[in-house]
Formats: structure tokens, C-alpha cells, sequence
């Protein structure tokens, strides 16, 4: 296979197959654009079942950029071919596209280059993303209830406090009647949002675009934010445990596929989104580097239990860290999804009661001055 391999990636471009939107006039590739991540997916599990049959490196991305449909990806696999024909490795290819395949991608790829073994990678890479996905939709499922009930609420409360309250404010102006407390209350309220509505509304749109040009650019920002995230009830304990489910699937993968310690844990700190991991991470490395274990320097970081501690204690005294790690993520990522079932499932019905609890709220200030505005009229 390793031979295969290496006779397929160096052969010329004017053996490889010709790409089918070759010709007389190639279509324009179209730079830049999002490629989303199930098409990457199909991609690699499509690589690595054309390699296992043997397919040579080069004729096999020729085949999948002939079957992919215009667009962004297609200009991808469009230099990939290119690439890999003139006699570039296909990691060194997919890194000038580090948008579509990043550093943990790629440095799956050199391995399985190095070792001859790049349909196994192949195949490894797309269930990890395959898993990922699935966690991300899982996640995305549970949320798009409760943020749908957030935004009605938000619109719904926001729409009777500026246009229906000023309306029944003028008929009690005109009754001269006392008002209760609490329907004073709505009225100041509607009052302050109407006068000065675009602070009201204009100043969450400034912070929230303020909070994310912060998290884009400054790192101490994101350290911050990203460990009160970890700090929250209930939350930051699904945060953690899904932090460390991402870090033990890909730190596993990675030597799986044979890539060294130091520069796996440089590929997992460089990939982690969390900045606080990252950091724990790179501690870790530094203390790996001068020669000691990763079970100690885990555990000194703070942010992994003594399960995962232990079990990773117990893959490097066995050789079989990869195997102790993936088995970790197994467990973390199913602690995860029952959470975040069991989490939402009591969101839901705590934001229909506080939605009830605002709504009946504004029902009642406003028909209590209407009850005593009607007695007033039946005693005339």
C-alpha cells in the first residue's frame, strides 16, 4: 500500500487522469466561500474507500472533484489534484486550505503518508467528524426550542410594552384615577422604552457586537469569558465534560494514527476552541516535553477529573493511551448528551412559566385600573 501510495503521488500531471471539468475552457474556479463540514466529510469517506481499493492517490481525487458540483469545494479539490500530480504530498496540499482541512486534518494525513497507511487515516478522520456532527446537532436540536420561546417572548413583550401600554395609559389619564403600584410601574416602563427606545434596543445590539469584535481580537477576553462559562451552575458542567470528551477523541485519534505525543498535544491545544483547555493543555506539553508522563500535569491543571486521570494513568502504563482516551470520550460524550436532554427538558417548561409570569404580569396592571375605571361608571 505505502509503495502504491508513493508511486501515485509522484507521478506527472501529464499522467493523471484529466479532471472532467478539464478542457479547451475550464469553468472559472470560484475562490473563497464556506465549505461546510458535511461535504468534507463525504470527501473523506469517499478518499479513503477509493485508496483502500487501491485507486492511486491522484486518479482518486481526480474522481471526486469530477463527481462535486461547481462551487468553492470544487476549486479546492481542483488544486488538491494539481497538487498531488506535480508531486506534493496531499497533507502539504490540504494545509494551503487550512479554511476547509485544518491543522488536526492534515497532520492525520501525514501520518497516514508516513506510514502507508492512509485509508485507515481516511477512514479514522470521517468518523471523528461524523461524531462531531452528530454532537453539534444534538446540541443545536436542543436549543432551537428554547431560543425560538426567547425571541417571541422578547418580540411579544417588547411590541405591548411600546405600542399597546402608551394606549391604555391615555384612558386612565383621562379617568383620574389612582393607580396600583404595580400598574405604575408598567407605565414608567413603557414610558422609558418609548422615550429612549433606541438605548433600549440599540445598546444589547452595541454590546453584543462589542462582546464579539472583544472575543475575535483579544485573547485575555476570551480567557475571561471562557472560564466564567466553566464557572456557571449546571452548564459549565456540560461545557467541561464536553471539553474533555473534544480533547480525549482528538488527542486519541491523533496517536491512533501515530502522530507523536508533543505534536498531538500541540494539534489538540491549537484546535480547542476554549481558551482556558488551551492553556491547561499547553501545560501539560511543557511538562511532557522534559520527559514525564500525561497523567500527573492533567491532573495538576484542574480541569480533568480523576476518571480521566486515571484512565489515561492506565493507558500509558499499557501502551494503549489511544484506546483509554477514546473510550473516555465514549463515556463523556454520552454524560453530555443525556445532560443536555435532561438540562433542556427542564428549560422548557421553566421559560413557558417565566413568559406566563410576564405575561399575566402585564395583564393584571393593566384590567385592574380597568375594574375600577367600570365601578366608577356602574355607580354613575
Amino acid at each position: 500500500m505505502a509503495k502504491r501510495l508513493q508511486r501515485s503521488t509522484s507521478r506527472p500531471t501529464a499522467a493523471a487522469p484529466a479532471s472532467p471539468s478539464a478542457g479547451t475552457a475550464e469553468a472559472p474556479r470560484k475562490r473563497g466561500g464556506r465549505v461546510s463540514g458535511t461535504a468534507v466529510t463525504e470527501f473523506t469517506i469517499q478518499l479513503a474507500t477509493l485508496t483502500e481499493a487501491g485507486i492511486p492517490i491522484v486518479k482518486a481525487l481526480a474522481i471526486l472533484e469530477g463527481q462535486t458540483r461547481p462551487g468553492p469545494f470544487k476549486g479546492v479539490l481542483q488544486d488538491l489534484v494539481e497538487d498531488v500530480s506535480s508531486g506534493t504530498p496531499l497533507s502539504e496540499a490540504m494545509g494551503k486550505h487550512e479554511k476547509v482541512f485544518d491543522r488536526l486534518y492534515s497532520s492525520m494525513v501525514r501520518a497516514g503518508e508516513a506510514g502507508g497507511v492512509l485509508d485507515k487515516v481516511l477512514l479514522r478522520q470521517a468518523a471523528f467528524l461524523e461524531n462531531q456532527a452528530t454532537m453539534r446537532a444534538k446540541i443545536l436540536q436542543a436549543t432551537i426550542y428554547p431560543a425560538v420561546i426567547v425571541f417571541v417572548a422578547v418580540v411579544v413583550v417588547a411590541a405591548v410594552i411600546v405600542g399597546i401600554v402608551p394606549k391604555f395609559q391615555e384612558i386612565f389619564r383621562s379617568f383620574r384615577i389612582e393607580l396600583p403600584a404595580m400598574t405604575q410601574f408598567l407605565l414608567d416602563v413603557s414610558d422609558f422604552a418609548t422615550s429612549y427606545w433606541w438605548l433600549v434596543f440599540g445598546l444589547p445590539v452595541v454590546l453584543f457586537f462589542a462582546h464579539l469584535t472583544a472575543m475575535k481580537r483579544s485573547r485575555a477576553w476570551r480567557l475571561r469569558m471562557h472560564a466564567l462559562l466553566l464557572k456557571l451552575p449546571v452548564f459549565g458542567q456540560v461545557v467541561s465534560k464536553s471539553l474533555i470528551a473534544q480533547f480525549s477523541r482528538t488527542f486519541g485519534t491523533l496517536i491512533q494514527a501515530g502522530v507523536p505525543h508533543l505534536d498531538a498535544l500541540g494539534i489538540v491545544r491549537d484546535s480547542t476552541r476554549n481558551e482556558v483547555l488551551a492553556d491547561g493543555i499547553e501545560e501539560v506539553r511543557k511538562v511532557v516535553r522534559e520527559g514525564e508522563g500525561i497523567a500527573r500535569p492533567m491532573g495538576e491543571t484542574g480541569l480533568f477529573d480523576d476518571l480521566v486521570v486515571n484512565m489515561v494513568d492506565v493507558g500509558e502504563a499499557t501502551g494503549e493511551l489511544d484506546k483509554m482516551l477514546l473510550k473516555v470520550a465514549d463515556a463523556y460524550e454520552v454524560q453530555v448528551d443525556r445532560r443536555i436532554t435532561s438540562m433542556f427538558k427542564l428549560i422548557e417548561p421553566a421559560l413557558l412559566i417565566v413568559v406566563a409570569a410576564f405575561v399575566g404580569f402585564i395583564v393584571v396592571a393593566l384590567f385592574l385600573p380597568l375594574l375600577e375605571i367600570m365601578n366608577q361608571v356602574g355607580s354613575v
